[in-house]
């Protein structure tokens, strides 16, 4: 399987042709996209859920299938039957692969807030949490590990990867840190996480 970084939470997989896209937000580009016909979402804001590009999108192209929990799928409605609302604890397939909705809660900022719905989805092997640290039962392979959010601090991070113990990780959820703050957070990462841990540069792609 193949895995390119696009920007803050972002990514796509690949394999055998099929390609599926997971949290394209307003900052993701528009290569993103690209021979994408399914999408998975965690959750409703703005940094992991484009409505007016998904919807564009999907009037242009009857293929498209947006996979994503129900406060999301009320969002689409528009894209009538090209929109699957998930649960946890089913199991589907997306542009041919296997996935397992896992979690369900986003991660607290303050106060009980934002509250919201949060699907967490493990793609044969590669965990994408969105806005959560929920440690999955299953085995994760390559874990995509958010390291800068108003709901998270850099320990908790570290503490997520040791939990999952991937094979490999990955840093997403990004975009609020500056080139010289992605420095400190890998190294931090790289030498505590307990795991094979490396930054994607947007747009590259690794075998996942």
């Amino acid at each position: 399987m193949r895995l390119t970084k696009f920007t803050h939470a972002c990514v796509r997989l690949e394999k055998d042709g099929r390609r599926l896209l997971i949290d394209p937000g307003i900052w993701a580009e528009d290569e993103a996209f690209q021979d994408v016909t399914d999408i998975l979402v965690t959750h409703e804001h703005f940094d992991h859920l484009d409505v007016d590009r998904i919807t564009a999108l999907a009037a242009l192209a009857a293929n498209i299938t947006v996979h994503a929990p129900a406060p999301v799928a009320e969002q689409l409605a528009v894209m009538s039957g090209q929109v699957r609302t998930v649960q946890v604890g089913e199991t589907f397939q997306a542009a041919g692969f296997r996935v397992v909705p896992v979690g369900g809660a986003h991660a607290e900022i303050y106060d009980g807030l934002p509250g919201c719905a949060n699907i967490g989805y493990l793609v044969e092997g590669v965990y994408h949490p969105g806005d959560s640290f929920h440690v999955p039962e299953s085995r994760v392979e390559t874990l995509l590990v958010p390291i800068s959010a108003p709901w998270l601090k850099l320990a908790e991070a570290i503490d997520f990867v040791r939990a999952v113990a991937p094979r490999h990780a990955y840093p997403i959820h990004d975009a609020m840190l500056s080139a010289k703050g992605e420095v400190g957070v890998d190294r931090w990462l790289d030498m505590k996480g307990e795991t094979s841990y490396a930054r994607i540069p947007i747009g590259e792609t690794v075998r996942a």
